[in-house]
């Protein structure tokens, strides 16, 4: 019953300055985001492909309120791609935009997110790798999949995400389920209205179940996002029945939640790929984490009170 609330804080301003000045934040952030800089991630990237892993990076921000913001958004990106070139990884660590972060909800913003994000695109392609279009709240969807199919005309592997909760996502996933199309499925974790979303967690569950299984006898290449023990059997099954080999789908899951389990289904031979967020502009990030996952609040609170 919290998530909800956690979620309303991850969009309050107060909420915002009050938690960001808690001396323990810090350490208890750095579970989730384990660093600021592209020169502080680039151990953590050898350090997890080194392992087996795979990576899709995540330079945090969102709600940008300038297209100088989403300029500078966009430059991260390529800073990002210019240190990954030179690890010569490929496709072993990709990319996740939010195109909030690069201008989607400013005057023009269609436009302007679609200028910004295709130079990041086009650079990944030129290393071997590919970006994944991060889904945010339902009222960008629309916009976020117009730019998805433009940029799959001269990109093909651009991928992009699905959310259980929503009632519209069965028949997006019908529609992406198609020869050559990457899609992550999630539950969500944005604050929708029941208009539009599933409220009640086994209502998601059974979604994202209905919506995986759509995904697995497609023909494109499904990227299961999920930390869920059950819904990770579920997923092993149902590649199973649809003649699935292990490197026609994959994992994906957290950094900072379940890393044995990560390496647990590498081990077994699985693609398992890390989300891994680093940046300066963790809070509407870091709250959704706390949100999806009571335990991860009680890490935080707990942390809290024996810092006292």
């Amino acid at each position: 019953m919290l998530g909800p609330v956690i979620l309303a804080a991850s969009r309050s301003d107060r909420m915002r300055r009050l938690i960001s000045a808690a001396p323990v934040t810090k350490q208890v952030v750095d579970r989730f985001i384990p660093g600021e800089t592209v020169d502080d991630i680039v151990p953590i990237i050898k350090d997890l492909t080194g392992k087996g892993l795979q990576l899709t990076m995540d330079v945090v921000g969102e709600d940008i309120t300038t297209p100088e913001q989403a300029t500078i958004a966009r430059d991260a990106y390529l800073a990002l791609i210019d240190h990954l070139k030179e690890l010569e990884l490929g496709e072993k660590v990709e990319m996740s935009v939010k195109l909030s972060m690069f201008g989607q909800a400013l005057e023009n913003g269609h436009e302007l997110a679609l200028a910004n994000v295709r130079p990041v695109v086009e650079a990944a392609a030129a290393i071997g790798t590919t970006v994944t279009l991060d889904a945010e709240d339902h009222t960008t969807l629309d916009s976020m999949f117009a730019i998805h199919e433009e940029l799959r005309k001269d990109f093909p592997g651009t991928g992009c995400v699905i959310q259980a909760y929503l009632f519209r996502t069965e028949a997006d996933a019908k529609r992406l389920a198609e020869a050559g199309s990457r899609v992550r499925l999630v539950k969500g974790a944005y604050k929708e209205p029941a208009e539009v979303a599933y409220q009640q967690k086994h209502e998601i569950d059974k979604a994202y179940v209905r919506v995986l299984k759509t995904l697995m006898e497609g023909e494109g290449y499904p990227m299961i996002g999920s930390h869920d023990p059950r819904l990770i059997s579920i997923a092993q099954e149902l590649a199973h029945k649809a003649g699935r080999k292990l490197d026609e789908y994959e994992f994906q899951m957290l950094y900072g939640i379940r890393g044995d389990e990560h390496l647990r289904l590498a081990a077994e031979g699985h693609r398992m790929r890390v989300y891994t967020a680093y940046g300066t502009d963790w809070y509407g990030y870091f709250m959704r984490r706390l949100a999806e996952k009571p335990a991860n609040l009680r890490f935080f609170l707990r942390s809290m009170v024996s810092k006292g």
